[in-house]
């Protein structure tokens, strides 16, 4: 429960402080006197929005800070102890919770938790987790189609549930966004894949060697020479050819080696014959290597052609892929990689589409038995909250959580969307709860939810702030009833105006308003049984207050407050503000 309030330098509030008990506490006062200030300042301790205007005039901070005492097992020491922010043994001393909020002349503010600075997101989830704030056309909570989902699933214990949908919707998106990626991926692979083919069909065809361009050169280089050399080895075999060169030699031969018959001593002409004879053998000799030479460079006179026709097929396809002619054969090796990448993307694109399957059956089930367990928990609901509407003077009103389940657009909390949806009138069609309802119905309406929800809830303090607007007298006392016995389980603060609300509340708060030249006081009292006399008095009467009025307000008291005296109410009086 809220234990303490302290607030210093708060709007008109100069110093402030409130310890406050179980039970249901009323807060009253006349309009204007400053109730909604208090409720401001509680709202900036658990992380509302600061305003420029928050901090007192001449002041250069406010500071607002709300102890809290809480059971060990509340939710909300799992949020500290995610967030680094509990204590030793899960818990803060004794079980309290303090957040504090100090905020700037200029706006900027600074959020504690146990004396532990904290981020204000972090500042507001902890009071999310232990207050909740309610009033009259308050266009959060019951009046947000919004958070109607979440209240079911709370009512009916399917947040476990509701988490593992979110959790498996998120895995099935997950594995949804892998398959679309891949997808697109192997639809640009496959429209490249046609590409990759057509070119790889080409390259097999063509078939290029490694160092074959080279090669190719080197030899065109010597067949386009080859046609002059053959014609001069062509005319130097018909020169030998003729007959006179070997001729001659024969007979110069024939007369030497007579000559030499006739001096067989002479040394000289034996030298001469030897050499007409090596000269005759080297003559045929080079005949033969002539013969050889035209077989080389004249045997077959399409080899340029064929030479050429292929050093322009390498070098062709060589420039229309980017790469040298001598590096075909690793753009080749490359294709054919390109190519089984392409199958085993194939491959791998069917075992995504398996998992993102069996990921979308998994939520479907999960989503599917969620909306069957949100159907049976609304069907309790609308009992519990019927239950509450009749002593609340709305008997003929009729509450339903309308549930409406879509599979063909999941979201991460399911197939469903909830609403509220009331009747206050016999054969009026039913609509939302913030179009339909009046002012006090709607606060009635809230007070049947909140009776039905509240064994659901793990908030600690529940505020109402004017939630019984616009009604009185037996349904002013029935809605007191019911705050009365919300408070049994949860700390609940009224603000109210109805004598009927306040006589029910366990603790009474008066604030009130005082003005002279140069300074508006603000005061903060908690209320005696002879003073909550006096003002439920003033509730019931206004201005002046009657000894009629006083006996009503005893009699609402239930007798327990002491009998009128002359004497002017004792008050305790808390806080002083300006």
């Amino acid at each position: 429960m809220l234990t303490a309030l302290t607030i210093r330098d708060f709007i008109l509030i100069d110093r402030a402080q409130l310890t406050l008990a179980h039970g249901l506490a009323a807060l009253t006062g006349e309009t204007g006197a400053g109730k909604s200030i208090l409720l401001d300042a509680l709202g900036l301790a658990v992380g509302g929005r600061a305003t420029r205007g928050g901090v007192r005039q001449g002041a250069a901070q406010g500071v607002v800070a709300a102890t809290f005492e809480v059971d060990g097992d509340h939710p909300v020491w799992r949020l500290l102890e995610d967030n680094g922010l509990a204590g030793e043994n899960g818990a803060g001393e004794d079980g309290q919770i303090i957040l504090r909020r100090v905020q700037n002349a200029d706006g900027r503010s600074r959020g504690f938790v146990n004396d532990q600075p904290v981020s204000i997101g972090m500042l507001r989830d902890v009071g999310e987790a232990l207050l909740e704030i309610h009033g009259q056309h308050d266009g959060r909570g019951f009046l947000s189609a919004s958070a109607h989902r979440g209240m079911l699933d709370e009512f009916g214990g399917l947040q476990k549930k509701a988490k593992k949908v979110t959790s498996l919707w998120r895995a099935w998106r997950e594995a949804q966004s892998a398959l679309e990626e891949r997808r697109r991926e192997q639809d640009a692979a496959a429209r490249e894949a046609e590409y990759l083919r057509h070119v790889y069909d080409v390259l097999q065809k063509l078939g290029p060697r490694p160092g074959e361009e080279t090669a190719l050169a080197e030899r065109r280089a010597v067949l386009m020479a080859a046609e002059k050399v053959s014609e001069q080895l062509h005319a130097t075999a018909a020169a030998i050819d003729d007959g006179r060169v070997e001729h001659n030699l024969a007979t110069g031969l024939g007369h030497v080696e007579r000559a030499a018959a006739l001096l067989p001593e002479a040394q000289s002409l034996k030298e001469a014959a030897a050499r007409f004879s090596a000269a005759l053998s080297e003559a045929a000799d080079g005949r033969a290597a002539i013969d050889r030479a035209i077989s080389e460079f004249g045997a077959d006179p399409d080899e340029v052609d064929r030479t050429e026709e292929r050093l322009f097929e390498l070098r062709g396809e060589a420039r229309k892929h980017g790469v040298a002619p001598d590096a075909l054969c690793q753009f080749l090796q490359k294709i054919t990689k390109a190519l089984d990448d392409v199958e085993a993307g194939t491959a791998a694109f069917a075992d995504l589409e398996r998992a993102a399957a069996a990921a979308k059956s998994e939520f479907a089930g999960a989503a599917a038995a969620l909306s069957k367990d949100r159907a049976k928990a609304a069907k309790k609901l609308d009992a519990a909250v019927a239950k509450e509407l009749a002593p609340l003077k709305l008997g003929k009103a009729h509450f339903e959580t309308q549930v409406i389940s879509d599979p063909d657009n999941p979201t991460s909390d399911g197939y469903d969307r909830a609403e509220f949806m009331v009747t206050t009138n016999p054969g009026a069609p039913a609509g939302p709860l913030k179009t339909i309802a009046s002012g006090g119905e709607l606060s009635r309406f809230v007070l049947a939810m909140k009776a039905a929800l509240a064994a659901k809830e793990n908030r600690t303090v529940i505020i109402f702030d004017e939630v019984d607007a616009g009604v009185g007298g037996a349904v002013a006392d029935a809605v007191g009833e019911r705050l009365a016995r919300l408070a049994q389980d949860a700390q609940v603060l009224v603000v109210t105006h109805s004598p009927q609300v306040a006589a029910r509340a366990q603790s009474h708060w008066r604030i009130e308003k005082s003005q002279t030249k140069n300074r508006t006081t603000t005061s903060v009292t908690l209320l005696d049984a002879d003073g909550r006399v006096e003002e439920i008095a003033r509730m019931l009467s206004g201005a002046k207050v009657t000894n009629e009025a006083r006996a009503a307000a005893r009699q609402l008291l239930g007798g327990a407050t002491k009998k009128p005296t002359a004497k002017k109410p004792a008050r305790k009086k808390l806080a002083k503000a300006s």
